[in-house]
């Protein structure tokens, strides 16, 4: 139950805190497809990981928008 413990940690921030995980996440995967592109990267599923964390801060941030209204 990693993941309900990592979304319960997203919903516990602020919208900059999470909009800040967006961008190191987004940088973080850019960083991983370079590597992989250069055959530089030893574990490739973490894109797949980064790629899911980003869904899950985007919909956290959804959600809050959605209460907001």
């Amino acid at each position: 139950m990693k993941t309900k413990g990592y979304v319960n940690e997203l919903m516990g921030r602020t919208a900059d805190e999470l909009q800040r995980d967006l961008v190191s996440a987004k940088k973080e995967l850019f960083n991983l497809r370079f590597q992989n592109a250069t055959n530089q990267l030893d574990n490739t599923a973490r894109i797949k990981e980064v790629r899911k964390n980003i869904a899950r801060i985007q919909t956290v941030i959804t959600q809050m928008a959605r209460k907001a209204e």
